[in-house]
Formats: structure tokens, C-alpha cells, sequence
């Protein structure tokens, strides 16, 4: 299979090991054979009863899962610095194999890499304990168990994690909980059996460095917290219309809920803020290949619309029209993947996604909305059809829309973005000073 049908810009093809490129080969596969296949299938499995909507899991979801497990598709997001954990592959190479997961709805969890449980799995290797580990990171890699980030709160600028004010007040050997999440995406699942909850620790108001140590992470078992009745799932909200069963967007609420100390926080108190950043960043990555393998399904769909709908006696694909904004929109899906490979790849150079940053922020900024003006026209070829239930276009559309909100909003990134890069141009004042000096110089010697 050539390199272009994999879509690998050549700048990053010398950068692949040869198990990873049969990796991602392999991916591709399944993808288009199993996947895609089974993306109706499992929708046409969701139940419709109000009474059952949450607690059944499509059947198809577990076939898909059993066939990726024995083909060795499985854990593939846990890149070489985890490599006791998951696959060992590069992030630049997985974000190759995100772009092809990323063209189906049930790709990510047949192959055990859905958000929110990558990001939580990393974190659980990372700073969790050997109980942790045991109770909720080795389920979590079985694809046993779900499982939920709590951070987003309601009437809270959630962006910033410093404005977290869901409390967690430490009495004797407990923390006492008080806080409304919502946007806890995968808390509506019935097998979600541990919440990583972002909590403030730290009463006071702390400036200066010390603000950076005021938030943990709790590690929540959601059997015992919902058991309690001092924890509870409100609602799941919906998303433009969509309530995303059975994973879900819930509301949760915290009504003294007390919980043991002990194995309660992950890493150590004060640590939140440092552990909410080394989840996000390569996250955010995962999300943009994901979203870019949505783009190009989207407009294989609109491919095939046109090549089967005539338009005064011609087909639509056959029109000057067409094409041009075709070929637009493929050229910017290769402009949105080289800045997502170069994200994945710095991450990968510097052994930190902190270090990459600067490659994070524009990857996150422009993929989702770039991609968004694709589905958008893909929609507009189908006509009416694109808005309904009968093309997967409005689903696609609302996930993209998304991820311009989802891990901090386009507006957030870009103000850090450009507030680093203005920093970096501190110099320029005082250079064209002295440009200007030096050139009035040089004119007044003339005229003498």
C-alpha cells in the first residue's frame, strides 16, 4: 500500500518504523472493512426506550473489540514512554492511526483509544498508585471498564483550570465534596467506574506561584459515590440536539460527599494543575487526527453524493464548480495534517508535550475549524439529506464543532498563542530604533 493511500506526507514518512507503518496499514483495514460497516449497526442498536437508553451497550461494540484485540489493534495511544503499558509506538506514528480511527464512529472504542479513557489511562500510569493501578488502570486497558474526567464546571470560566472551585475540604481522614460538573463526557455510560474529578484542595486565596498548587485529582469510584446519595448524575446534556447515548455529557452534582483520603488523590495533593496540563496536550493531538480522518470521510461521502446526483443532465462531480472547491478543501485537510504531524512529532523530540506547545496550540486552533467549513459544504452538497439522520454529515458536524470548545476554547489557545510569539518580538522595537538611527546617521554624512 503506498504511503499517499496511508496519506503520510513525505517529510514525516523516514520517521515511521516499519512496525508502525504496518500498524497503521493494519488500521486502515479494519477500519474500512469492520468499522465503517458497523458504524449503522451499532446506531441502529441504541436503544430507543427512555427506561433503557443508558444501560445497554450495542452488542456490536464488544464484536468489534474481540476482533481488534486479536489482531493486535489495541491500546495503540500509549506512545514508547509507556511502553510496559501499550503499544510503544511513537505519537507521530498513533496519530497517523487516529486519523484512520477517526473516520468511524465506533473505530476509537473497538480499538480501546476513545476519549475520555486515553486521557485518563495516561494519567493512571503516570501518577497513579499501585492500588489505582490495580483497581482501575488494568480494567481500564482490558477495555473492562469506562470511565469519566470531571472538570468542566457550570457558571465556571472552566478553561482555566485555576478557576476550578468544586471543593474537596479535608476533614480528619476524609475530603468533603461540594460542586456541580458538567460536560463529563462518558459519565453516562453504565460501565463508567471511575471519575478522575479535578477538586479544590486548598482553601484561601493564594497568588503567585502557590495558585498553581491549590487544585488534586481525586480518584472516584462510581459505585461508591453514586451509592452514597451525596453524588449524583443530574442529566445528560445535550450536544446541538444530541444526547450521545450511551456515553454521555453529564451534569453531576456533590452534596457533602465524603470520601477516604486514602487512595483518594492521584499523584499528590496540590498536584492538579500539573497533571490536568500533561493530560491535555497530547489529548488534544489525538482529537485533531481524529477530527482531520472525519474531514476526509466526510467528503468521500460528498464524493460519492456527486458522483451519483445530476445536475442538468450532468453529474454534480463533473462540475468546474464542484471540483474547485474539492480540490480547496483537500489542500487545506493536508495543511490541517502537517501541522497535526508536527505537534505529534515535536512531542515526540522533546519527550514532553510542555516543550511543544507552541505546535499543540496552532494544531488544536485550526484543525476542528477548518473542518468544520468541510462538513459544512459536504452537507450542502447533500441538500436536506446532509442535516438528516440518514447521512452521518450532522453527527460529524456537531463532534467537530465540538472540539472548538472541548479541551479549551479556540479564543483561550490563541490568546497564549500569540501572547508567547509577541514575546518572542520584544526586539523588534529596539532594532528598528536603531535601524532608524543608524539610517538618519547615514543621510546627515551624506549631506555634509
Amino acid at each position: 500500500m503506498p504511503s499517499e493511500d496511508l496519506q503520510i506526507p513525505l517529510a514525516f514518512l523516514d520517521k515511521i518504523s516499519p512496525r508502525g507503518l504496518e500498524t497503521i496499514k493494519k488500521v486502515k483495514h479494519f477500519v474500512e472493512t469492520e468499522c465503517i460497516p458497523a458504524d449503522e449497526v451499532y446506531l441502529g442498536q441504541l436503544s430507543t426506550d427512555p427506561a433503557t437508553r443508558w444501560s445497554v451497550i450495542p452488542p456490536i461494540i464488544e464484536e468489534l473489540k474481540a476482533k481488534a484485540q486479536k489482531l493486535g489493534l489495541w491500546n495503540l495511544f500509549l506512545c514508547n514512554n509507556y511502553e510496559e503499558y501499550g503499544a510503544g509506538f511513537t505519537n507521530l506514528e498513533y496519530g497517523l492511526m487516529a486519523q484512520q480511527l477517526g473516520r468511524s464512529h465506533t473505530g476509537p472504542e473497538a480499538t480501546n483509544t476513545a476519549a475520555p479513557d486515553t486521557g485518563n489511562t495516561e494519567l493512571l500510569v503516570k501518577y497513579g498508585s499501585v492500588y489505582h493501578k490495580e483497581k482501575y488502570l488494568k480494567p481500564l486497558l482490558e477495555g473492562k471498564i469506562r470511565s469519566a474526567f470531571l472538570m468542566t464546571e457550570k457558571g465556571t470560566s472552566s478553561s482555566n483550570a485555576l478557576n476550578i472551585c468544586c471543593s474537596a475540604v479535608r476533614k480528619g481522614d476524609n475530603f468533603v465534596l461540594n460542586g456541580v460538573k458538567w460536560f463529563a463526557s462518558g459519565a453516562g455510560d453504565p460501565r463508567a467506574a471511575v471519575w478522575l474529578t479535578m477538586c479544590q484542595t486548598a482553601q484561601g486565596d493564594l497568588q503567585g506561584p502557590a495558585q498553581y498548587t491549590k487544585h488534586s485529582v481525586l480518584v472516584l469510584d462510581v459505585a461508591r459515590a453514586l451509592a452514597s446519595g451525596r453524588a449524583k448524575v443530574i442529566r445528560p446534556l445535550q450536544v446541538f440536539g444530541m444526547d450521545d447515548a450511551p456515553h454521555g455529557h453529564c451534569e453531576i452534582v456533590f452534596d457533602n460527599y465524603v470520601v477516604p483520603v486514602e487512595n483518594a488523590v492521584l499523584g499528590s495533593v496540590g498536584q492538579g494543575f500539573e497533571i490536568i496540563q500533561s493530560r491535555l496536550g497530547p489529548g488534544r493531538i489525538h482529537h485533531c487526527m481524529r477530527v482531520i480522518g472525519l474531514g476526509e470521510q466526510a467528503l468521500l461521502h460528498a464524493y460519492h453524493r456527486a458522483s451519483n446526483r445530476k445536475i442538468a443532465g450532468d453529474y454534480l462531480s463533473n462540475s468546474e464548480t464542484w471540483r474547485y472547491a474539492f480540490g480547496e478543501h483537500k489542500i487545506t485537510l493536508e495543511q490541517c495534517r502537517m501541522l497535526v504531524l508536527n505537534a505529534a512529532h515535536a512531542i515526540d523530540h522533546y519527550g514532553v508535550a510542555k516543550h511543544a506547545q507552541r505546535d499543540i496550540a496552532m494544531a488544536k486552533i485550526v484543525a476542528p475549524r477548518e473542518v468544520i467549513k468541510i462538513v459544512d459544504w459536504c452537507i450542502q452538497v447533500f441538500g436536506a439529506e446532509g442535516v438528516s439522520q440518514d447521512t452521518p454529515l450532522a453527527r460529524m458536524w456537531m463532534h467537530s464543532r465540538t472540539l472548538r470548545i472541548a479541551d479549551g476554547p479556540d479564543e483561550s489557545h490563541l490568546n497564549q498563542f500569540s501572547r508567547n510569539e509577541l514575546r518572542k518580538l520584544r526586539y523588534v522595537n529596539d532594532a528598528f530604533a536603531a535601524s532608524d538611527r543608524k539610517t538618519k546617521e547615514l543621510i546627515g554624512a551624506a549631506k555634509l
